[in-house]
């Protein structure tokens, strides 16, 4: 789920409409279910979910859409199917049952498939043909316009996947080298601080922030840390309070993104979780809601009961706007989340 990027993109047919699409989920959508909601006439955000598989119950991803785009304060939608009638049928006439019985307009419910598309609510043979209408996105105004703003619509989920997939080969050798140097260091740090300081918490809350601040210092700067400050610095963030001080200065910024991406990306595998996490929440905070996704299927693969990783997946799958928690998590208003184990894919 994304909220649209502040671009302004016109449509004026179902055929801008289909151009645009990739350009709100950040990729070209396949075997999907697809919800572009509106205010008057203005896109305010986009859903999408996987085709229901055999056997599976379309009412619920067509549910699961329907609340979050009615959380939106949109007036009304347009449905949109990528694949064969047979699965795409089902699944939008779900979603537009539970659009319209959430009490949104339902403008169009289309299939695209093959490069062409069909309505389900036109019947014209003159504007509808029953073999469908085609259309060309590579000469799309709207693909254009999106392109010159700065917009990116990857071939397809994989791509955006691939983004924050781990590094391996010689990197992931040289990285586990940096851990066990980093390990030690930690092992010093906790030795030398003293009986007064309690499993070292003072020393490792005062290495911690400077080591953040030195990340960020240096992303702003755009240096790129270290295997060894990755690996120190991932270390750190397993301490809450570390982990806490990056996530009260990280924002949707370009160079919090590059940042987090980078180290989570970079880090061992057991050590992604705090990365994984801020990589989400800047994501979420610049709306790119389908990269901050993808940042926490690798978070909560690999660490299922992370709490901010569950935080944040609540976040997305309710599609909580991030203009309505600004200033957030310092100023986090208490009992704003719940806990969810699982979260429908953006």
């Amino acid at each position: 789920m994304t909220r649209t990027d502040p671009a302004r993109l016109t449509v004026r047919s179902p055929a801008d409409l289909i151009a645009a699409v990739p350009y709100l989920l950040g990729f070209h959508p396949a075997d999907s279910v697809v919800v572009v909601a509106l205010q008057g006439r203005r896109i305010v955000f986009a859903a999408r979910a996987d085709l229901p598989g055999p056997g599976d119950d379309p009412l619920d991803p067509a549910v699961h859409l329907a609340g979050v785009i009615a959380r939106q304060g949109a007036e009304s939608a347009t449905v949109l199917g990528y694949g064969d009638a047979s699965g795409v049928t089902p699944a939008v006439d779900a979603v537009r049952d539970s659009l319209t019985a959430a009490g949104l307009a339902v403008l169009d419910v289309l299939r695209v498939t093959g490069g062409r598309y069909w309505s389900y609510l036109c019947d014209d043979p003159a504007c509808c043909p029953p073999d469908g209408t085609p259309y060309d996105t590579g000469t799309s105004e709207v693909s254009a316009a999106a392109v010159f703003a700065g917009q990116v619509a990857l071939p397809d989920r994989a791509a955006l996947t691939a983004q924050v997939a781990p590094f391996g080969g010689p990197a992931r050798v040289a990285m586990r080298h940096a851990v066990d140097r980093a390990e030690r260091k930690l092992d010093a740090l906790i030795t030398a601080a003293g009986e007064a300081d309690l499993l070292g918490g003072r020393a490792l809350r005062r290495a911690g922030i400077d080591a953040v601040r030195g990340a960020l210092r240096g992303s702003r700067r755009g240096e790129r840390l270290t295997d060894d400050e990755v690996a120190w610095l991932t270390l750190l963030l397993t301490h809450l309070p570390v982990r806490d001080h990056a996530w009260e200065r990280t924002d949707g910024r370009d160079r919090d993104i590059a940042l987090w991406t980078d180290v989570l990306r970079r880090a061992e595998r057991d050590l992604i979780a705090a990365p994984g996490s801020l990589l989400a929440f800047a994501c979420w905070r610049a709306g790119q809601g389908a990269l901050a996704a993808v940042a926490l299927e690798r978070v909560l693969e690999a660490h299922p009961n992370y709490s901010l990783g569950l935080l944040l997946d609540d976040l997305l799958r309710r599609g909580v706007p991030p203009s309505q928690l600004d200033g957030w998590p310092a100023n986090r208003p208490p009992g704003v989340l719940r806990r969810r184990r699982r979260r429908r894919d953006p």
